[in-house]
This record gives structure tokens, C-alpha cells and sequence, in this order.
């Protein structure tokens, strides 16, 4: 039977409208207004609606000044930095689009997003990317020049653009539509060449409308949060647009080894990431507990978070579970909450599902996770959970002007204005993913009460050799929420049973060394089969079997001596399994397994 659920709107966006809009009327209504936070000698220092206008404008004719005309694309490569929105603004005020690019991509793959998009300039961060995709650089024929962020980019483009009057900038927004192209994403994609995602101001702007309303508390003035996933990846540049639109101060980051401590001194009010960061909080928690001394502690605190959560759902909150709940609040569930700075309300999680289990934990700490659903070609979340409902283990009901379809054979379609139009250039591509009006967006999933629930994505469904369909996710997840546990991939697709291999946790290790007496110089290749990791890696492969039948159980699993990597390519930048590239480069060890 066909599911659809839909959340009305009445939402009306301009023709004229742009994003540049919001911070031309902060800088005239509101100039003092704080933005963001930007980190200067150990210190955050707020800047202004007017220092960021005024930096935008000053950037803006710069580029043209080097001849970018309206409707050109100009191309961002670098890890998450204030620059990367002064700039991504300023493309938008000279009437271009940015063409984002990850800071890990390999040089074949940048050359292919240059060529395609045929971006008349690149911004680089650093001499090391530079020279890393310095060929390219040299062989893409649109490209008529490549600056660096830290080399003065900015400021040398603002020094450039100085003679340019103040009319031409007023002129290109007039001219401006919100049916304009805002910017191109390359789908990082688990197979095949990237595809060039167009999303317009439109489009943005349609979901940060609907963001706004769906997420509520979390996008209100004054309200602060640090961004520190890729810029390069839609979630992240929503939550950047979302922030402005909104009002919210924003701060940037790419040092994610001192996150924590960042934390400290930025005290978010609200963390935007990824289900694997939720994961490796929740495991180097447990991790130091059990190094500690402390780990019995530790799980009966999870386990009274985890039944908390659920009384919360259910509606009663027995007195027991109350006074145990605010004994662990005191000694535990206050140490997480003031390591993400203290006055964290909440946190957004997207790109992947996060897993019933852990959105209970931290619900039952205080940091309630609001899981949302959502793809490049929909600018981010068409569904979203928030404080005032939400179904943990789901990713929420459809955000205003959405409406999300179950075909007959499970797969999750859907309609709304953050809906891309379509692939850059690619007329098949984009005939195969919108049909009759509705984008395919290739996940499988059900609707209850409106609340999408994922199971899995079509085209990683495994059918093994006795016909039965399995969705690898729900085992992946349950795996890799071990301490130990780096990566999960389950494999077995026309084979007799299921089977995985698993890669270990490097940050994980010490910890466990010192507690079973072992050398700290230990290799990881002399822990792949020690017996008492094997009987750890063991019981979690047999508690996310307990949530399977028999025939989608895992039956072998073979532990790794090296971990999967963005670097290798067997990772997308969000730490999503390329599934193609791990069965190339493992496939002796798969057939191990079978063998």
C-alpha cells in the first residue's frame, strides 16, 4: 500500500529574491548586528552585519574586477573557514556560483568538477593544495586564475576591486532572480563520476524557511553554534545560509582534533554533525570510563539514560527512574554536557542514520540529537524531528511545503521547493531521478504517523544466494557503536550468508592495551586475531544479529589490520562506505569468508 505524508506551507518566495538580500538589510537596519564569531589569537571576536557586508561587498568586486560575469562559476576548495562564507557571499553579490569542492577530493576528481562546471577562477586554502592539484590547475582551459586563502586571497581581490563603483554591484542584483543559480555540488558519490548538483536561491531559501520552522529553538536570534563538517557538503552550507537568514552567530572550524576544547570556549548552543562524530563522543566517553575504572558506572548510566528517553516518549517517568537519572546526571551526564561547552541545548544530526540506541542515550543526558533526512538535491532536510515531536529512531515528519510518497516497492519519494531541478548538463541523470514530478531518491524507508523511518538504500540492498533481501546499514550501525569498532561493511550479495569486515578504532587501542597488560607498542596487525578482542568484536556482531532474522544474520566476519579512509578513497568526505571501492581493494578478504 502506498504511504505519502505532507506538511502544508504557505511560503511565497520572491522572483527577485536572493540571498544577498538578508545582510544588505542587516547592514542598513542593523549594523552592530553580530554574525559570527571568528577565532583570532586563541580569542572568538564577534563580526558585525556590517564588517561581513562590507567585507562581502569589497570581495564581490574584486571578482569582477577579474572578469567574473554573471552566471559564472567560480570554484571553492578548502576545509571549513570564515573566508569560505565571505567569499561563497561574495560570488553570490557579483551574480556567480560557487562551485564547492572538498579539500580531500583527488586531483582526477577536481579536474572533472573544473572541466564540467568550466569555473572561470579557483580558490584553494593553503600552498599544499595548490600544489597538490597544480596540473589540473594547468590543464582546466576555463580557468583564468587560482588564488590561496592563506596567501591573502581576499584581501588581495578586495585590493583589486577597489576602483569598482558601488553601482555595477547594485546593477548585477537587479538583474539577479531567485531561479538564479546559487551553486553547484558534486555529489561525492559511493559509485560512478560526480554529478553536478544546481541548487538555486530558491532553493536555499525554501529551506531555510522550512529549516527555521521545523528546528525552532535552534534557529532563533542569539542563539550560536560552531560549524566545523566541510562547507563543501549541503548540510553544512544550509545550517552557514540558515544562520545568516536567521540570525543566529556562527563560528567556523576545520580543527577537529581540539574540537572538544573549542567547544569549551565557544559554548554552542547547538552542534550540527554527523551520526559518526555522535558515535565516537559516545565511544571515547565509555572508552575513558572503562580506563578509568569506571565502566560499570558508565553503562548503568547509559542504560538509565536510554530507559529515561523512552519513559519521556511514553509519557511517564517513574520516581526510581528519576532519582537514578539525577544520580548519573551528577556524575556523569553533566561531564558530556559541559565537555560540548556547557549551555548545549540540542544538536542536529544528518548525512546517515544515527541509530535508535544512541538518539535515546543523548536525549536521556540532556542533548537531545534531532535527526533530519535529506540529500544534495534537496538542499539538505525535506523531513526533521525537534523538540516539540520527535520519534527517536526516525528522522523526523516532512518540513513545511513537503510532501514525501513510499512507492510499491519502498522507495522514498519526494516533492517541495528545496527540490533541485536538476543535474548541471545531464538531462539523463535527471530524467532518472525526477519522474512525474517526484525526485527518486534511491533510500528506502515507511512512514508511522508521518515520522520516516530509513531502512536502507536500493542500490546497497544485498540479496543472497537463497533470495533473501538484506539492508547492511541497520548491522553496520549496530557494530560500529563498539568502542573498538572503526568501520563496519557487511557483505554476502549473492552468497550463502552474510559476512563483514571490520576495522578497528586506532584511538581506541591504548586504552585497550593497557587494560589487558599488553604492549603499547602492540601492532594492530597482532590484535586482528587476539583472542580476547575477537570475544569483544564477537558480542557485538552477536548484539546486531539480536535485532535481524537468522537469514540476515551475520555469520563470519574477518577484523582488518588497516582502517577505510577518505584518503584512500574507500570513505566519502562525510564518512560514508564506498562500498565498490572496499569490495576492489578487499576482495580476497571477502572471499575468505566464503572460502
Amino acid at each position: 500500500m502506498q504511504q505519502q505524508y505532507a506538511t502544508p506551507s504557505d511560503l511565497t518566495i520572491d522572483d527577485k529574491a536572493s540571498l544577498v538580500d538578508s545582510i544588505l538589510k542587516y547592514r542598513s537596519e542593523r549594523p552592530t548586528l553580530p554574525l559570527f564569531r571568528k577565532r583570532s589569537h586563541n580569542q572568538w571576536i564577534n563580526v558585525t552585519a556590517k564588517q561581513f557586508a562590507d567585507e562581502v561587498d569589497a570581495v564581490a568586486k574584486g571578482l569582477i574586477a577579474s572578469g567574473v560575469q554573471p552566471g559564472d562559476r567560480v570554484a571553492i576548495l578548502s576545509s571549513t573557514r570564515y573566508e569560505w562564507t565571505v567569499l561563497d557571499y561574495a560570488i553570490w553579490r557579483a551574480g556567480g556560483c560557487t562551485v564547492a569542492i572538498y579539500e580531500t577530493s583527488a586531483p582526477d576528481q577536481v579536474q572533472w568538477i573544473l572541466e564540467d562546471s568550466a569555473a572561470v577562477l579557483l580558490v584553494v586554502e593553503n600552498q599544499g593544495h595548490y600544489t597538490k592539484h597544480i596540473r589540473v590547475i594547468d590543464e582546466t582551459s576555463t580557468l583564468k586564475e587560482t588564488l590561496v586563502f592563506d596567501e591573502h586571497a581576499l584581501p588581495t581581490l578586495a585590493k583589486r576591486g577597489a576602483k569598482v563603483a558601488d553601482d555595477e554591484l547594485d546593477r548585477r542584483r537587479a538583474n539577479a532572480l531567485s531561479s538564479d543559480a546559487a551553486t553547484l555540488i558534486y555529489t561525492s558519490g559511493t559509485t560512478g563520476r560526480p554529478k553536478g548538483v544546481l541548487l538555486t536561491h530558491a532553493n536555499f531559501m525554501a529551506e531555510c524557511a522550512a529549516t527555521r520552522d521545523a528546528v525552532g529553538a535552534g534557529l532563533q536570534e542569539g542563539k550560536q553554534t560552531l560549524l566545523f563538517l566541510p562547507l563543501a557538503h549541503v548540510l553544512a552550507r544550509i545550517i552557514a545560509v540558515a544562520a545568516i537568514e536567521n540570525r543566529v552567530i556562527l563560528g567556523h572550524t576545520n580543527d577537529i582534533a581540539n574540537l572538544v576544547d573549542l567547544f569549551a570556549t565557544f559554548k554552542p548552543h547547538y552542534v550540527l554533525s554527523v551520526p559518526r562524530v555522535f558515535e565516537k563522543v559516545y565511544n571515547s566517553a565509555k572508552q575513558k570510563a572503562y580506563d578509568g575504572g569506571k565502566g560499570s558506572i558508565f553503562e548503568k548510566a547509559t542504560e538509565t539514560a536510554i530507559e529515561y528517553s523512552k519513559a519521556m516518549e511514553a509519557g511517564k517517568i517513574g520516581l526510581g527512574l528519576k532519582l537514578r537519572h539525577a544520580l548519573f546526571d551528577k556524575l556523569v551526564y553533566g561531564k558530556l554536557r559541559a565537555a560540548l561547552g556547557g549551555q548545549c541545548e540540542g544538536a542536529i544530526s544528518g548525512g546517515a542514520p544515527l541509530g535508535a540506541r544512541l538518539g535515546h542515550f543523548f536525549r536521556g543526558v540532556g542533548i537531545p540529537v534531532y535527526e533530519g533526512y535529506g540529500l544534495t538535491e534537496t538542499t539538505a532536510a525535506v523531513t526533521a524531528n525537534n523538540e516539540k515531536h520527535q520519534k527517536v529512531g526516525s528522522v523526523g515528519r516532512p518540513v513545511p511545503g513537503v510532501t514525501v510518497r513510499i512507492a510499491e516497492d519502498g522507495e522514498i519519494l519526494v516533492k517541495g521547493p528545496m527540490v533541485f531541478s536538476g543535474y548541471w548538463q545531464n538531462e539523463q541523470a535527471t530524467a532518472d531521478a525526477i519522474r512525474d514530478g517526484w525526485f527518486h531518491t534511491g533510500d528506502v524507508g515507511t512512514l508511522d504517523d508521518g515520522y520516516l523511518f530509513i531502512t536502507g538504500r536500493k542500490k546497497e540492498l544485498i540479496v543472497t544466494a537463497g533470495g533473501k533481501n538484506v539492508a547492511p546499514a541497520q548491522l553496520e550501525d549496530s557494530i560500529r557503536a563498539h568502542p573498538l569498532v572503526s568501520q563496519c561493511l557487511v557483505v554476502g550479495d549473492n552468497k550463502p550468508f552474510i559476512g563483514a569486515l571490520i576495522t578497528l578504532d586506532a584511538e581506541a587501542i591504548p586504552g585497550w592495551l593497557e587494560r589487558h597488560h599488553l604492549p603499547a607498542d602492540t601492532p594492530i596487525s597482532d590484535l586482528v586475531d587476539n583472542p580476547d578482542l575477537r570475544k569483544e568484536i564477537e558480542a557485538a556482531v552477536a548484539e546486531a544479529n539480536a535485532k535481524v532474522s537468522n537469514a540476515e544474520a551475520i555469520k563470519k566476519f574477518t577484523i582488518l589490520d588497516t582502517d577505510f579512509s577518505i584518503e584512500s578513497g574507500e570513505l566519502t568526505p562525510t564518512l560514508k562506505l564506498k562500498r565498490n571501492v572496499i569490495h576492489d581493494a578487499y576482495k580476497e578478504a571477502i572471499a575468505d569468508l566464503y572460502s
